[in-house]
């Protein structure tokens, strides 16, 4: 799959491939975006399931693009089906390292065929879809690979093959898994200091060797180091010494974050490309209005992100705790929220919080976290929500739910200091106890001036000219993408 010869004059091609669930193509989207404004051609590659779902959450002209802003999509290979869920990630995971290589590579193929854009001249990947890279090596152009995990979750994950060598997993039996094996502290991963196991991204609680999650993890971590740079949705002053204690084994790797700051700085949001979204639900923004009639940090907001499901009772606890709190919050319920069932509020809960309580199936919630009247956020501690909601200034309350989401959370409460912890199956009482703290109590003003210094050195991260990821950003382009630098030690000059 010889590329052809690209002029000097041509526009620069990126070609985007995020992971297909929510809090991956999010993100991308913002880099790809950032790239488009720095004059790159974008082709945006969807599996053709979400790419389906787009079109009925957004629109049929959603994807039309532009001419220089392309949406396409390849098949994942997993039986199609007409659902608004997040497929299942495991099977999905085997399924993109399975199918997803040959119709990207024909992909590929097509578009260096015509003559209506210029030839692809770099692909940003997600890291956990490192079929591009054959693709990339074959066509001999370069790869950045696009971890969407914190710069700690990314370390953890990078130190799996050591826990096995360990013996820490997979765990003999599930008597293992008990409070005291998590407990186990874990004192060797460079520059994470007072970890416990339980504070491990989930995946390797299996007992099962052969576990789908815990191989895949292995397996994309290992074949990042073949990549031309990684880049991570962070900022220095954040992260900083886990970011230079990984760049000892790793191609080069730029931090760029917060991408919700940097594309606002950016791009205009009123232009075609601005407007550009892909959000597989469809976002009721009137809840926006809703929160323009509260007062400044009166309202919590509650959103668990687009994977975590729980038990209708757990969904119970949480709405007659957010009741009782006497607090105004704005809900985000997604239909799958519930394992297996509807996710149903009773009547009386919604009488006894009229006024007070509202309730939606999703939201733009970069622009409700970034609301003055937006005061706590209860989250899962996903990476992009954990972000906004630092960008926001927002304190937290931290219930994790699975992959790096305890490692997020544990960083948050201890080394942050913008988060509480709650976990496990919690109670109404616990958490109207801890929403009121938040709230309202001494702890919560302390988290909130934590939340605030963030958020500002957030904003130093992302101001133009010398803000430390906009240096970054300057440097991948430039030294990467562009290859204007020799500095990189690989020759990534384009096969004629």
């Amino acid at each position: 799959m010889a590329s052809p010869a690209v002029s000097s004059t041509q526009k620069p091609h990126a070609v985007c491939v995020p992971h297909p669930a929510q809090g991956h193509i999010n993100p991308m989207l913002k880099v790809a975006k950032l790239l488009h404004a720095k004059g790159f051609h974008v082709t945006f590659v969807n599996n053709v399931y979400n790419h389906n779902r787009l079109l009925r959450s957004r629109g049929p002209n959603a994807l039309d693009g532009l001419p220089s802003f392309r949406f396409e999509s390849i098949p994942d290979g997993l039986p199609e089906t007409d659902g608004d869920t997040t497929q299942n990630i495991p099977a999905l995971c085997v399924s993109t390292i399975t199918n997803c290589l040959g119709p990207f590579k024909e992909l590929l193929r097509r578009i260096n065929a015509g003559d209506d854009v210029p030839p692809v001249s770099c692909i940003v990947s997600d890291g956990v879809m490192s079929f591009t890279l054959d693709a990339a090596e074959e066509l001999g152009v370069p790869e950045v690979i696009f971890w969407t995990t914190s710069a700690c979750g990314f370390m953890a994950f990078l130190q799996f093959s050591r826990f096995i060598e360990k013996g820490l997993s997979p765990f003999k039996d599930e008597s293992c898994i008990s409070k005291e094996k998590l407990d186990t502290v874990i004192d060797w991963i460079p520059s994470m200091k007072n970890l416990r196991l339980k504070d491990i991204p989930s995946f390797i609680r299996t007992t099962n060797p052969d576990d789908v999650m815990l191989n895949f993890v292995i397996r994309e971590v290992e074949r990042s180091k073949r990549a031309t740079a990684i880049i991570l949705n962070t900022f220095d002053d954040l992260e900083h010494d886990v970011i230079q204690a990984m760049k000892s084994s790793l191609p080069p790797v730029y931090s760029i974050g917060p991408l919700p700051l940097m594309a606002n700085r950016e791009i205009d949001e009123a232009s075609e490309v601005g407007r550009m979204g892909l959000n597989l639900w469809r976002e009721e923004t009137e809840c926006l209005d809703w929160l323009d009639t509260k007062p400044p940090n009166s309202v919590v907001f509650a959103n668990f992100g687009c994977i975590t499901v729980m038990s209708a009772n757990q969904l119970l606890e949480f709405a007659w705790g957010l009741a009782a709190s006497g607090k105004d919050f704005l809900w985000v319920i997604r239909p799958d929220l519930v394992a297996g069932e509807a996710a149903v509020v009773p009547p009386e809960l919604l009488t006894e919080t009229a006024g007070r309580g509202m309730m939606v199936s999703w939201c733009p919630q970069e622009k409700v976290l970034s609301h003055p009247a937006v005061g706590g956020f209860l989250t899962h501690c996903g990476w992009n929500s954990t972000l906004e909601s630092l960008c926001g200034g927002v304190p937290m309350i931290c219930w994790p739910f699975f992959a790096e989401q305890p490692l997020n959370c544990k960083f948050c409460c201890d080394e942050w200091g913008i988060g509480m912890e709650i976990g496990g199956y919690v109670k109404k009482e616990e958490i109207e106890a801890v929403v009121r703290e938040l709230m309202d109590g001494e702890k919560g003003k302390k988290l909130r001036e934590k939340a605030e210094k963030w958020r500002r050195l957030a904003e130093e991260a992302t101001e133009h000219p010398s803000g430390s990821s906009i240096v970054n950003f300057e440097s991948l382009v430039n030294k990467v993408l562009l290859g204007k630098s020799p500095e990189l030690g690989h020759d990534y000059v384009r096969k004629s």
